[in-house]
Parts: structure tokens; C-alpha cells; sequence
């Protein structure tokens, strides 16, 4: 994973935990050494991010992404190409979640935010690792994606409805 990707993947982690992560979970969790976590939460907070250095670990307090909430609908053949579609235009998938008429809201974060993560998620579910949430409701779900800002969330809709993974309003 490049600097700037787990970079990102950082972002998003915070962004999803409701608690601090320590920087040692940081470290072992990217395969780098503590002193470089330090350097990423450094250029991070450069860049505008929000983020608290406390006792327990690192928070983020408010995200400097957009986000907006996509009903798609497509095949298990096809999530990989929707997944794509998003990562390479500038979008995190933060999450991805179905309503189910017993159970109510399920949901499961994502924080995909490159190719090699889009990798990571195919081949658990090719392997049978996990099944995707989608087939609980016949295709259809809902992805958070964030963004730097609307512009990209506006061409990342546009490219869903282009190829179809938009889900019909009925």
C-alpha cells in the first residue's frame, strides 16, 4: 500500500470507529512502523483533518469529506466494476448497508478507498470468506461514499447512472 493510500485508509478508519485507536494498533495494523504513523497523523492533520492525538489513541472529530448515500442495484459480477467506478474517481466507500424487512438496517463498514482494498474485498467474498449483503435483499443496497467535495460525488453518480448501478425509483 502507497503512503498516501494508507493514508486515507487511516482517515476512514477514524472516521468509522466510535473510540480512539492507539497508534501501536495503527502500526500493526498497516505493516509500518510507529514513527511513520506519527509522520501520516502529521500530514494528515496538514491536510486539513481534524485529528486528536489523546491518552487512548487517535479520533477524528469531523470529517473535511462529503458524503452522500447511493441505492444501487447490481450482480455479484458486477461489484468489483461498481466498486472501481467509485475508488478511481475519488470516492471512499465508507460503508455498505440493506433494509431488511424482519431485521431492519444491516450494515457493515467498508472504508474502501483503493484498488488493492477493492482486491482485498473480491477475494474474501470469491473465496467464501463472506457473502455480500446485497444478496439478503435481491441486489439492492446502499453505499456511503464520501468525497473531497460534491463535484466528485456528481461524477461518481453520473458514472453509476451510466452504467446502471443506480438502483430505479419506484
Amino acid at each position: 500500500m502507497k503512503s498516501n493510500e494508507r493514508r486515507q485508509s487511516i482517515v476512514n478508519l477514524l472516521l468509522s470507529e466510535n473510540k480512539p485507536i492507539s497508534g501501536n494498533e495503527l502500526s500493526e495494523r498497516y505493516g509500518v512502523s510507529r514513527q511513520i504513523i506519527v509522520r501520516d497523523i502529521s500530514i494528515l492533520k496538514e491536510l486539513g483533518n481534524d485529528i486528536l492525538a489523546t491518552n487512548s489513541g487517535y479520533v477524528i472529530r469531523s470529517s473535511p469529506l462529503k458524503e452522500r448515500i447511493f441505492k444501487v442495484f447490481h450482480t455479484t459480477e458486477q461489484t468489483e466494476n461498481e466498486l472501481q467506478t467509485i475508488v478511481d474517481l475519488g470516492g471512499v466507500v465508507a460503508d455498505v448497508y440493506v433494509w431488511h424487512k424482519a431485521y431492519g438496517k444491516m450494515a457493515a463498514k467498508l472504508n474502501i478507498s483503493s484498488r488493492s482494498q477493492i482486491d482485498q474485498f473480491i477475494e474474501s467474498v470469491r473465496t467464501g470468506k463472506s457473502v455480500e449483503l446485497m444478496h439478503i435483499t435481491g441486489g439492492y443496497h446502499y453505499h456511503t461514499v464520501r468525497a473531497a467535495n460534491d463535484d466528485i460525488l456528481n461524477r461518481i453518480e453520473t458514472a453509476l447512472n451510466e452504467r446502471k448501478y443506480i438502483a430505479p425509483e419506484l
